[in-house]
């Protein structure tokens, strides 16, 4: 059998992984109510109606759009199409009322169980890494500006070529990842390298509505985090990089501007650095 090698990863293969992701997940998962569940599905629902009534959607267009669901279902990917799409707006309504740091999308591409690490650490990484060199650094604090010793920082991105481990499949499991506990101060030292934006998976049936739309399929290069720490709310986010491609125009919607880095030449003249605190609501 052929290796499939990592510039190979195909959306099949990513959005098996998502699919089988989620399904873990949801497993700890609390119902909805009944009620709730119609609430939402009657408005959703009625929506779709007006589309169809407003421009005038033919029985053709109707049956390629259920051809097209069909089979982003075989492709399993929801997750990625999901994501995508509609996370963006979700994480808007569910943070809006905090006052700490800004949050961002998951994504589909978050595993937990990462290799536990210190406070000054560098993620797990190939023997000679592409990518230039970045020391992420910062502290983590309450709203009220007290520091949080041992807050516990996850983090995840893809690599140089933008490929994130356990999604493509000649990388090591956990490239990249790793969960960072903070010092007594909440102060941490993460070094990494700069990831690179990424075309989310085209081959697949999301890729078959952008192409169909004439839309662009990019993500801006960014760096993963959820940031947690008792008694406060646990922050999921994305960070940026100045300048970057696609940061204007991010097929997931999801760049602010408080999230975006200017990183600087590091002082040690090994690449880059850039320093960046976290602040945390109280539960």
């Amino acid at each position: 059998m052929t290796e499939v090698t990592e510039s190979q990863a195909t959306a099949a293969e990513s959005g098996a992984s998502a699919t089988e992701r989620f399904r873990q997940k949801q497993k700890v998962e609390t119902a909805t109510s009944k009620e709730r569940v119609s609430t939402l599905a009657t408005e959703v629902l009625t929506a779709i109606h007006d589309v169809i009534r407003r421009h005038q959607v033919t029985y053709e267009e109707y049956d390629a759009l259920k051809a097209w669901m069909i089979q982003v279902g075989l492709d399993g990917e929801w997750p990625l199409f999901l994501d995508v799409f509609v996370e963006h707006v979700v994480e808007q309504v569910a943070n809006d009322s905090r006052q700490g740091s800004k949050g961002s999308i998951e994504g589909p591409y978050y595993v937990p169980g990462a290799p536990a690490l210190p406070a000054e650490a560098t993620l797990p990484m190939r023997d000679g890494e592409a990518g230039t060199p970045l020391l992420f650094q910062g502290q983590v604090r309450g709203v009220d500006g007290k520091s949080l010793p041992g807050a516990v920082l996850d983090v995840w991105q893809a690599d140089s070529a933008g490929y994130y481990a356990q999604f493509a499949p000649s990388l090591p499991e956990w490239n990249l990842r790793g969960v960072v506990t903070a010092d007594d101060e909440g102060t941490f030292r993460i070094h990494t390298i700069l990831p690179a934006p990424y075309q989310i998976p085209t081959d697949g049936s999301t890729g078959n509505l952008i192409s169909a739309a004439g839309w662009h399929a990019w993500r801006p290069a960014h760096l993963h985090f959820k940031i947690a720490s008792p008694g406060h709310h646990t922050i999921t986010t994305q960070l940026y990089f100045e300048g970057g491609e696609h940061v204007t125009d991010d097929i997931a919607t999801a760049v602010k501007p408080e999230l975006i880095l200017d990183p600087v030449p590091a002082s040690d003249g090994n690449g880059l650095e850039v320093t960046y605190d976290f602040v945390l609501d109280p539960a």
